[in-house]
This record gives C-alpha cells, structure tokens and sequence, in this order.
C-alpha cells in the first residue's frame, strides 16, 4: 500500500508511527508537546503527520477542551460469565455516576484488532477508555499505550499496576484448593481456563503454589475454553480415581465435569471432590450443589468507575489497587476424603 493511500483511508497514529519509525508512544508525546521527545525525532513525527494528512482525534482534544462525559467499553465478543458480568456491572456504575458508556465488542483477540478498536473510540471523543481484558498478549499492548485519555484495564496479572483493576484470582485459587487438602485430599487435579486468559493464568499459578506449599503432587492440567462442553470433553484426560479431587477454572467447566464423572461411574461428593469459580446463578442448585468461589463483580464495576473518575479529573492520585477479595461458598460437591 503507498502512502498516498494510506492518507485517502485515514491515517491513524500507528500509521504516523510506522511511517517516522517510532512508537505510537513517541507520537503520542509529540501530539501533545511533552518533554523528553528528541527534535529530530519530533521533526521526522511532524513530517510524517504532514505526509499522511493525520488530524489526531477530536478526543485528544476533548481533555483540553470540554469532556463528553462517554466512556468506552472494549468488552470481548464472547458470551462467558466473568466478561459479560464486568461489563453489565460497569455499565450500572457508569449509569450512577452520569456517565454514558459507548461499547465495542472486539471479536478478536489480537492485539492489532485491539488498536482498531481503541482508534474507533478516540474518534468518537470519549473520555476514557476501559477494556475487559482475555488475553495477555492484549494486556501487554495496555500497558504500553500512551494517550492523550485515560485506559484503564480490567484483568488479574501479578504485576500490579496503577491502572489496572482486578478480583484476586490467585489468592481464590488457593482458598479452593485450600479447601480440598484440609478435608484429606492428597491429589487435587485441575482443569484449567484458556492459557492465555490472564484470569485461568493466576487460577493456575495459585493452584500450583498452594501445592507446593502443602508439598502435594502436580499433575499438569488440561486446558479448557471456559465452556461446559470443554468441561465434559476434557473430563477423561484429568483421570480422576476415587479419592481424588478436582479444582476446576470456572463453574461452566465444573458442570461438564460433574455430568463427565457420572459417566465414569465416579460420584459426586462421594468419589470426587469438585469446586468450581464464579458462583454462576445456578451453581447452587446443581446436583449436587456446587462449591465455589465467589467474585463480587458489582465491586469490581464500581471500583473500575472510581478508577476512571480519579484518572480523568485528577490522575495525579491515582494509585495501585489491591485486587477485590473472592469468597469461597460451600456446598455439597466437597466432602472429606
């Protein structure tokens, strides 16, 4: 593609950045005469804006000038309970707080497909943006954006950040399976989320070290896609025994498990121990009722505005979170070894 048809589709900044050779970061600094930029560097930025025709986004502006009080939403195009649940949350707190909130649904992991999206948001003169995080390979992108808005990320990494908001995957993982090895199970299996779901990543991890802790055997689990079908398809490759115990990425997944166990002729509380996360609606009225670890996605909505409030009227205060707690609910799909 030559430039000139580059500047006839609308330019945007990582276009401006290729075409001078440096990060959209850089180009960003330029935009908005910051410090530290060097002036050839500036002066190759300002030419490439030239030759592309560049107009920056009227939401670059719009800090300076007068807020449009509208968020944007970068929510996953998926159905899952975590995403949707954030999202509706959000959407109630943003709706407290006076705010609209313009959604995207990103029907594509990628991290470029990602960039489009936070562009087309931009044009539209939001005064943030958030994003619902399901890949680390996009939140490795979040970090290194630098706007003129504010982006806040909604995803659990043990690598805490200013604006990145999360519930504690890691230490509710270790609570389930806490719970497993205090009613005498010595093997606790996992089946696990999608491997590059930052969420299913720190589920693992505090699987894994809450093993270790307890010096307990690991067996390396399998992955899953969050859905109940995984759940049931995977079930025979976990090799569950009577005795055993299983931690399982979510509560979809956990129902596949339990109907999968059936099959085998493997009972439930009795043979196997399960635990789930989420604590979907129906979980408590499974059967058997399904043990489980809670999130409590409105805090985690009303957390993500206050967050955004803090970064668009004073982003000077705006400081590390703890990661909201989870709580683990009992019932009857756990039972002594």
């Amino acid at each position: 593609m030559s430039q000139d048809d580059k500047g006839a589709r609308t330019a945007n900044i990582f276009d401006v950045a290729r075409l001078a050779g440096v990060s959209h970061q850089t180009v960003s600094r330029v935009l908005n005469d910051l410090p530290n930029v060097r002036p050839a560097t500036r002066a190759r930025v300002e030419q490439a804006i030239a030759q592309l025709r560049y107009s920056p986004s009227p939401a670059a502006r719009a800090l300076v000038t007068r807020r449009t009080r509208t968020i944007g939403l970068v929510s996953p195009g998926v159905s899952d309970y975590g995403p949707s649940s954030i999202a509706m949350h959000f959407n109630f707190a943003a709706r407290a707080a006076r705010y609209n909130v313009e959604t995207v649904s990103s029907l594509d992991d990628d991290p470029a497909a990602v960039r489009q999206v936070v562009e087309s948001l931009l044009r539209q003169r939001v005064d943030a943006i958030v994003l619902i995080v399901v890949d680390v390979a996009v939140l490795e992108v979040v970090r290194g954006l630098e706007l003129a808005i504010p982006v806040v990320a909604v995803a659990a990494s043990p690598r805490p950040s200013p604006l990145i908001v999360s519930i504690d995957q890691y230490r509710g993982a270790r609570a389930a399976v806490r719970h497993l090895a205090e009613l005498g199970h010595t093997r606790i299996l996992h089946l696990a989320g999608p491997a590059g779901n930052p969420d299913a990543i720190e589920r693992e991890r505090g699987w894994r070290e809450e093993l270790i802790g307890r010096r307990l055997d690991i067996v390396e689990p399998p992955h899953g896609d969050w859905s109940a079908e995984s759940g049931h398809r995977l079930g025979p490759a976990l090799d569950a025994q009577a005795g055993d115990a299983v931690f399982v990425g979510n509560d979809h997944m956990a129902i596949g498990l339990l109907s999968s166990l059936r099959e085998r002729g493997l009972r439930v509380p009795e043979d196997v121990s399960v635990v789930g996360f989420d604590d979907v609606p129906e979980a408590g009225y499974l059967y058997p009722p399904l043990t489980t670890v809670r999130q409590d996605f409105a805090a985690l909505g009303g957390l993500i505005m206050q967050k955004v409030l803090l970064a668009v009227e004073d982003p000077d205060t705006v400081t590390e979170d703890t990661p909201l707690p989870t709580r683990l609910i009992v019932r009857a799909s756990t039972r002594e070894a």
